[in-house]
């Protein structure tokens, strides 16, 4: 199914995805106004109103909303280049920032350069409390194509480099991209503690991993987060998950709504019609449901999408609804 086809209008006269959005932000704006100006001084999780945890801290001493805005789509085609409107791009970014956002994840192959170039121009000076989490170890030979680098010289150049693009002194969530396979694991997050020891990191995160690989990782370094594709109709991640919740470490979803696949099944999208959403804002919701330590960050070149996504935080359902929906995605 096309992204289109996920915002077309149902003839039946179900609210359509627009319709909630309109809502969802009316109600919102209030909530967004007063986060803003307390939620620095919240604790690790913080229930807003009953049953929503909307506040996580990182490594204890982070705290970022849970649904934050993921910056990979902000490039060209392929993730290659500058995007083909570059305007556009930089109004997301800020209109991410004006939804709520305080966590902004993006890497330095995104582009590659060009994401980290991109969200320093539209943001720089950062508002009080903005997370930006960006990745190395992860190379970009052409479109659409990935290579592993993992050698301590070459972390600690990317390391330097992305800080220099973002114009930070400190990169408050360095993320090793991926594991490379010619590199021993603590090799590559040596590097990474010695730029924490300089003053240059404050957290250190990993990607794509299996709780194994985190426990040998934290023999090095301190993790405090893991990024894994996840959503609601893919769990290959699930032992991870669980890792992160026993731990108390954040798990940041990549691919929340499905990547370029996009989240599809008949079951999900009656489900979605008959709650009044979308099915992309019923996956959104449900990943926030599933664990309090879940971050999602979906990513968007469009103003509309993202503030669709955006409103996925406001959908509730009752305990019984969320089983059922688990189910049907479990078939899907």
């Amino acid at each position: 199914m096309g992204d289109k086809d996920f915002r077309a209008k149902d003839e039946a006269g179900v609210i359509t995805r627009r319709a909630f959005l309109c809502a969802a932000l009316a109600s919102s704006a209030t909530l967004l106004a007063g986060r803003a100006a307390t939620i620095f001084g919240a604790s690790s999780l913080v229930t807003t109103d009953a049953g929503d945890n909307s506040i996580f801290r990182l490594g204890g001493d982070l705290p970022v909303n849970r649904l934050g805005f993921g910056a990979m789509r902000l490039t060209g085609e392929g993730i290659w280049g500058w995007p083909p409107d570059r305007e556009n791009a930089l109004k997301v970014v800020r209109r991410a920032v004006e939804l709520g956002v305080n966590l902004i994840d993006t890497a330095d192959a995104y582009g590659p350069e060009t994401s980290e170039l991109l969200i320093a121009q539209a943001l720089y000076p950062y508002p009080k409390g903005l997370v930006i989490a960006t990745k190395g170890g992860q190379t970009r030979p052409g479109p659409d194509q990935w290579a592993q680098d993992g050698r301590p010289e070459s972390l600690k150049r990317a390391v330097e480099n992305s800080l220099r693009r973002l114009k930070l002194e400190r990169i408050d969530l360095y993320q090793l991209h991926r594991i490379d396979p010619k590199v021993p694991m603590e090799e590559s997050l040596g590097a990474l503690k010695e730029m924490q020891s300089a003053g240059k990191i404050r957290h250190i995160g990993l990607s794509e991993v299996s709780p194994e690989q985190v426990e040998r990782a934290r023999k090095t370094v301190s993790i405090v987060s893991v990024q894994n594709r996840y959503n609601i109709t893919d769990r290959k991640w699930e032992n991870t998950l669980t890792y992160c919740e026993k731990e108390g470490t954040g798990f940041m979803p990549w691919a929340p709504i499905g990547g370029n696949r996009g989240l599809t099944g008949g079951a999900l999208e009656k489900a979605a019609k008959d709650h009044g959403v979308s099915v992309i804002q019923l996956g959104l919701a449900w990943l926030l449901h599933r664990s309090p330590v879940m971050l999602p960050i979906p990513g968007t070149s469009s103003v509309a999408h993202l503030e669709e996504n955006m409103a996925a935080a406001k959908v509730k359902l009752s305990a019984e609804e969320w089983e059922a929906i688990d189910a049907l995605a479990a078939h899907t």
